[in-house]
């Protein structure tokens, strides 16, 4: 459990002595200055927790709170290469990190040594820092000519965060995962199809490691009996709602899997019919009648066994896979790491460095605060770091002091509220619980 000092010695070594050799190393310290180099990067990492749009004025007075007199001015002169070089190092040594918390009181994640939610986003940057982090391009020249993927796995049950790992925006999901440790065996991996990789699929499954995942289309699909067959005809045999059948997936892999489907009501088809022709005159092309066909399921593969993961426990935990999207819209929509207010880009890049710090700073606090909660609210827990933000930095140097802030901002998160209930749609966290009730019923 991430426990309260543990955090502390943490923060203190991570946003000191580390900062401080990643700024000599850098060449961002060269001399001796009263804006140091870890006093640089908590300006910054707790100035931008506090307030996601500070201006250079409320940065600076975020190093008065540190100790450090510098006018907005002064601080502006600091941003250039090597302040991003910096923050960058910081970056990769806080990602090192491995702090987990007690497992979320929900029953079936401690089925798994792991339930880890892997996916990437991206975070376009100015066209001067293309050389650097090239992007994928767009419709105009400058567009998309530079930007940031980043890489996130997250464990479900106890919250342990592994990333974000940075690649250039033209990179692959995987190479964005590429530094991730390995699962270990009996974990769950939930991931989009931008990981949907056979040989990778079959490395998994004979390390003991499960998956879940959605239908990739064309996948080669095979009963047991080496015979070939067609995922609609297949599906139209069905005289059943649901499917769970025994395949081997790809013509040279022959993956073992259980092929997952169940048919959705007419409304649901139609809407994803209507979404399907919207994006295809978008791109100017045409939907094949088999796609059309295809929206009437819905379809996953696995190589859970049935008595690890029945059909009905997996379309929900297939849900859980979007609890990696709300943690990149709180980045994006709370911390604001993909906005800034300067036109020069290496001062952007060491916002966007200094923000995903910070991201990982408020992941820090949640753990140790209440990511037991199953119905926490990373949005009510973010605020409320928030608010707490400076007076972390103002206790950063004392670990007694540090560890005191640190008991007011859990007993702050205890309190900051759980998810509502919803009735006519209930959260992921209400059907995973919901399970739970049915077996026992």
């Amino acid at each position: 459990m991430a426990t309260i000092p543990q955090v502390a010695r943490v923060l203190q070594t991570v946003l000191g002595p580390v900062a401080e050799r990643a700024a000599r190393a850098t060449g961002f310290v060269r001399r001796a200055s009263k804006l140091t180099g870890a006093r640089f990067v908590q300006t910054l990492v707790f100035g931008w927790l506090a307030q996601p749009q500070a201006r250079l004025s409320q940065l600076a007075q975020t190093a008065a709170t540190l100790g450090v007199a510098i006018t907005p001015q002064g601080l502006d002169e600091r941003f250039g290469a090597a302040s991003a070089d910096c923050l960058r190092e910081v970056l990769e040594a806080a990602v090192q990190v491995v702090l987990a918390a007690d497992p979320a009181a929900v029953p079936i994640l401690h089925r798994f040594t792991q339930v880890a939610v892997q996916d990437c986003t991206t975070i376009a940057l100015p066209a001067a820092l293309a050389a650097a982090w090239p992007g994928c391009g767009g419709g105009t020249p400058a567009a998309g000519a530079a930007a940031l993927k980043l890489g996130v796995r997250l464990d479900l049950a106890c919250g342990q965060l592994q990333g974000p790992y940075v690649e250039a925006g033209r990179a692959d999901d995987r190479a964005a995962l590429a530094a991730s440790p390995p699962l270990p065996p009996g974990a769950l991996r939930l991931g989009d199809l931008g990981f949907f990789r056979l040989d990778e699929l079959a490395a998994q499954d004979a390390r003991g490691v499960y998956w879940l995942s959605r239908w990739q289309p064309g996948t080669a699909l095979f009963t047991p009996d080496g015979q070939r067959h067609e995922l609609l005809p297949l599906l139209a045999e069905a005289a059943t709602p649901t499917v769970d059948l025994a395949v081997r997936l790809g013509v040279r892999q022959r993956v073992p899997a259980r092929l997952l489907a169940v048919r959705v009501p007419q409304e649901v088809a139609d809407q994803r019919r209507r979404r399907l022709r919207s994006a295809a005159r978008d791109k100017g092309r045409a939907v094949s009648a088999g796609r059309l066909a295809l929206c009437a399921w819905t379809v996953f593969l696995t190589n859970a066994p049935p008595a690890q993961l029945a059909l009905r426990e997996a379309l929900v935990l297939a849900r859980a896979r979007w609890q990696i999207e709300l943690l990149f819209k709180l980045w994006k929509g709370h911390l604001r790491v993909d906005e800034w207010r300067s036109g020069n880009p290496w001062r952007i890049l060491t916002e966007v460095y200094a923000k995903l710090l910070a991201a990982i700073v408020q992941h820090w606090l949640v753990l140790a605060g209440c990511w037991h909660h199953p119905d926490r609210s990373l949005v009510k827990a973010a605020q409320a770091i928030q608010a707490h933000a400076l007076h972390l930095a103002a206790a950063l140097d004392a670990h007694p002091r540090l560890c005191q802030a640190l008991r007011v901002v859990m007993r702050c998160l205890a309190a900051a509220g759980r998810l509502n209930r919803r009735k006519s749609a209930p959260s992921t966290v209400q059907l995973l619980l919901a399970l739970e009730a049915e077996a026992l019923a």
